[in-house]
């Protein structure tokens, strides 16, 4: 049996039924997960309008925290692409009658409560719309343009609502809470194993070098699958191919991650899946889900504003210097180390324009960083990355190329502490079965995970130094198996 948890912005948003277990967004970011709770679904109703708003976290450290949430992240995203944007991919199901419009360029404007509207003659259109787009709120408008219809869906806050849509919409919040959850599952479709590897050529640093990725290739054909280089401006038609493997930095507002995402739904075995990419490019997201699955990492603090108060919470609990963190960032982007109060609080300053939250965590130098390459839940390659020269990061973005980031060494993974590969194999796998890269610092006795990468850098001479070609052979025969397991 679930538990269903309502999450509102602020309490003046704060429904009055006592059936229902309503809480402010500041108290689900404070007070849960909670020791010992039963099984919980969440109805995210923080507006998700703006990317990395509250609403946005909200979706994203319900999943952290294993919550069953609406919107899932995915969704809050695939509804922020459609905003604003007539999709005349979303075609009316068999029998559907378009309702009457007084003229040309009319619109009909309807709202949809959990896949409900109160047009009778649009709720079989309702339902197909909810079930691949699910969310709590959504807005519908049709249009006639020479006598076609035109379709335009749109999320829809809750605090937007009038007081009699608010009446209704809670009719059907609680009708909704007392049914099980089933929202629509992917298409499926199966053909020639074709893969497309998507690279960027004028990408400074990419996740893998041009002679690795020639190598991606000859070992996809020992294993029956054609792969071709694809970029972003020829990616229109992804869904001619059977498997994406992605060689591009990710990030979530990105067309990585949309590209990710519209293949998965096509079908496609997707290599970073964008549930992977979801997760590993939000530090916010993996500092959840290290404190709730209890992973070995160093001690942190979300941050939600830069006022005295919060500078005197982070210098109460850190020594200087401080490591900040951007939620979203790569290869040492977006991490910043402060060594006063004055230095913090301009930073945080600086940083709150572009994101709700930040993130304080102590800082720990070591002469190396671990990465642990692991696939499927198994651990394939194993680095150690020396930080740059007079650096206390692996990456330094100031310095000259030749400069830019230390020395590595490249070892087997038995010869890898076994504490360093257990913390990797647990980090991991609370990401999901995709290709990882797991940065573990290790001082002392003690092990510590950095984050988890989506698109671990793979070069030819560096991760692949001791497995050579056998490594390219590994990730491309997941590949096939998934394929196998698919269908043909």
């Amino acid at each position: 049996m679930f538990k269903t948890l309502i999450v509102v912005d602020n309490e003046d948003d704060v429904i009055i039924d006592p059936s229902l277990n309503v809480v402010t967004f500041e108290t689900y970011l404070a007070e849960y997960p909670k020791l010992n709770e039963p099984k919980t679904r969440l109805i995210n109703l923080c507006d998700t309008g703006h990317y990395l708003s509250r609403g946005y976290y909200c979706s994203l450290l319900a999943e952290a925290r294993q919550h069953r949430v609406l919107p899932s992240v995915s969704t809050v995203n695939d509804l922020r692409e459609l905003s604003g944007e007539a999709n005349t991919a979303m075609t009316f199901p068999h029998g559907q009658v378009l309702p009457e419009l007084p003229e040309d360029d009319a619109t009909l404007s309807v709202l949809v409560y959990f896949g409900w509207t109160e047009d009778e003659a649009l709720r079989r259109l309702a339902r197909q719309l909810f079930e691949k787009y699910p969310a709590p709120l959504l807005q519908l408008e049709i249009q006639r343009e020479g006598g076609m219809p035109r379709l335009t869906l749109r999320r829809y806050a809750y605090a937007q609502l009038s007081d009699a849509e608010r009446t209704r919409f809670l009719e059907r919040l609680t009708s909704f809470t007392e049914r099980a959850w089933r929202t629509g599952s992917a298409r499926r479709r199966a053909t020639r194993w074709d893969m497309a590897i998507l690279v960027d050529p004028e990408e400074a640093y990419p996740p893998s070098n041009r002679e690795a990725i020639s190598r991606f290739v000859k070992a996809a054909g020992k294993v029956g699958i054609h792969a071709e280089l694809l970029t972003v401006a020829q990616a229109s038609h992804i869904g001619q191919f059977d498997a994406l493997f992605i060689r591009e930095t990710t990030a979530i507002d990105h067309h990585t991650y949309r590209l990710a995402r519209r293949a998965e739904q096509e079908g496609l075995v997707v290599i970073d899946d964008p549930t992977s990419i979801l997760r590993c490019c939000n530090k916010v997201f993996l500092h959840d889900a290290f404190s709730y699955n209890k992973v070995p990492a160093p001690r942190t603090e979300v941050i939600t504003s830069c006022s005295d108060a919060a500078i005197d919470t982070i210098e109460s609990q850190f020594d200087f210097p401080v490591v900040l963190k951007m939620p979203e960032g790569s290869f040492s982007k977006g991490v910043f180390k402060v060594k006063d109060r004055q230095e913090l609080q301009n930073k945080l300053a600086e940083s709150f324009k572009e994101s709700a939250l930040m993130l304080a965590q102590e800082f720990l130098y070591t002469d190396f960083d671990w990465r642990i390459g692991v696939l499927n839940g198994r651990a394939i390659y194993a680095c150690r990355y020396h930080m740059a020269r007079n650096h206390w990061q692996i990456y330094n973005h100031d310095a000259s190329r030749r400069n830019a980031s230390g020395g590595f060494e490249t070892l087997p993974t038995f010869e890898v502490p076994k504490a360093v590969l257990d913390a990797a194999l647990r980090a991991a796998n609370m990401i999901g079965k995709g290709l990882y890269g797991v940065d573990i610092k290790q001082k002392d006795n003690h092990v510590y995970v950095i984050e988890v990468n989506d698109n671990p850098s793979i070069d030819h001479g560096v991760e692949d130094h001791y497995l050579g070609n056998e490594l390219y052979m590994l990730i491309m025969q997941e590949f096939a198996s998934r394929l196998e397991k698919r269908g043909r």
